[in-house]
């Protein structure tokens, strides 16, 4: 039997990273909902109101035989603008911030070498949130795969990325 690892990505709008991420060979599933709630349960309509705490977030099953979590990173971070602080492109708020959330201290230290390896990057500093999830509520059921069920629905994930995703593997792992 494979080993599976999971990692928690926020980047944005999860309908955008769940599209994304689901693409690389290696990922095994995906499930989108908030992390690091500051109530129990939370909603969407609650969330965006920014009543919770909780940012937008991706839970990925991968594994780690397949796709390494240092590769993982660094592909999150070709999807994001990780210097800016509560925002994604056109969504603004702290429900759209950028994070790397994690279980296992191991993988945590892994998140922030990569992040270090990076910031020589980018002009800013990297404002990505890398620290221990404290929680994870699924989102609800009329959410979940939204970009899949709605092709051309809001992504701020540009179109380009989108494609070097794609081109790369086709969902949940298959070499294409």
């Amino acid at each position: 039997m494979k080993s599976v690892k999971t990692i928690y990505l926020a980047g944005g709008s999860f309908w955008g990273t769940q599209q994304y991420i689901r693409n690389f060979k290696g990922v095994v599933s995906t499930c989108i909902g908030y992390a690091n709630s500051l109530v129990p349960s939370p909603r969407y309509r609650e969330v965006c109101q920014g009543r919770t705490g909780a940012a937008e977030c991706v839970r990925v099953d991968y594994d780690p035989a397949q796709i390494s979590l240092d590769r993982l990173v660094r592909l999150f971070f070709l999807s994001i603008n990780p210097t800016s602080v509560n925002r994604q492109g056109r969504d603004i708020g702290p429900q759209y911030r950028t994070g790397i959330y994690f279980t296992d201290a191991t993988d945590g230290n892994t998140a922030l070498a990569v992040a270090a390896a990076l910031e020589d990057s980018y002009e800013a500093p990297i404002a990505v949130e890398i620290i221990p999830l404290k929680n994870f509520y699924r989102a609800e059921k009329s959410l979940q795969n939204y970009l899949e069920r709605t092709p051309g629905g809001h992504c701020t994930i540009s179109q380009r990325v989108m494609d070097y995703a794609r081109g790369n593997s086709n969902r949940y792992g298959a070499a294409v």
